[in-house]
């Protein structure tokens, strides 16, 4: 099949290079499935780098340039939505794609900054034929601001994030105080927040985090709601879960 030209409904996905020389080089782009029919979304991802040299100003306009565009795409893909499910980290799509097939009544967004597990991952959509699931590479503090207001987060999936082992690195963990906050003012009230990892220290630091958190009631007892064997999940070694719910 010729990719430049894909048959009606089908995913695509628009890809724009800037240098060969870092892995920073292929700009946060869209990758959508039926859902809707989108234009190119390209984004430029913020690096810590380049705010050093270009300031902060430079970076907060950028930043808020991004959320601008992403919001625009998202109020067109999701018109007519008041919820969604969301997997935050899709990878590959192995997990969300089954979970979509299994739950064809949920519309589901899943989200990763690297482009070739959300181009994996709109070829299963495409394949399973599933037009209830959309994959974005996105970044998702700025997914969070983007999406719609009248769009809330009844089920949040958080499966393998990266666990940044070295404390100097914890910062850069994506549970912390600000994004359960941000995580907590798109969420319904009695949405489920549902994070796996097989690393001990991050499924402690998360499950104290959750504790501490006000907006969120960590539970006691976890049951996974839907199992699917991923990439990723084949070399992990443990499965460490942890299940939140949005105080009203």
């Amino acid at each position: 099949m010729n990719s430049r030209h894909p048959p009606p409904g089908a995913a695509t996905c628009h890809l724009k290079l800037v240098s060969p020389y870092t892995r920073y080089s292929i700009l946060n782009t869209l990758c959508i499935g039926s859902l809707a029919s989108l234009p190119p979304f390209p984004l430029n991802p913020l690096v810590p780098e380049h705010t050093k040299v270009m300031g902060k100003e430079w970076a907060d306009a950028r930043r808020a340039a991004n959320v601008a565009r992403l919001a625009a795409t998202l109020a067109t893909a999701l018109t007519g939505r008041t919820d969604i499910t969301f997997e935050l980290g899709c990878g590959h799509g192995h997990w969300l794609a089954a979970y979509a097939a299994a739950h064809p009544d949920e519309v589901c967004v899943g989200i990763d900054l690297i482009t070739h597990r959300v181009e994996r991952s709109v070829r299963k959509q495409t394949l399973g034929k599933l037009d209830n699931v959309i994959f974005l590479k996105a970044e998702a503090m700025e997914f969070l601001e983007a999406l719609p207001p009248a769009v809330v987060l009844r089920k949040i999936f958080i499966l393998y994030p990266d666990p940044w082992p070295k404390k100097k690195h914890h910062k850069h963990r994506f549970i912390q105080t600000s994004s359960l906050d941000l995580l907590a003012q798109r969420a319904a009230a009695g949405a489920r927040l549902h994070f796996r990892t097989d690393d001990l220290d991050y499924s402690e630091w998360t499950r104290t985090h959750l504790a501490e958190h006000a907006a969120w009631k960590l539970k006691k007892e976890t049951t996974w709601p839907f199992e699917q064997t991923t990439f990723f999940e084949e070399r992990m070694n443990a499965k460490r879960d942890l299940e939140a719910e949005r105080v009203p």
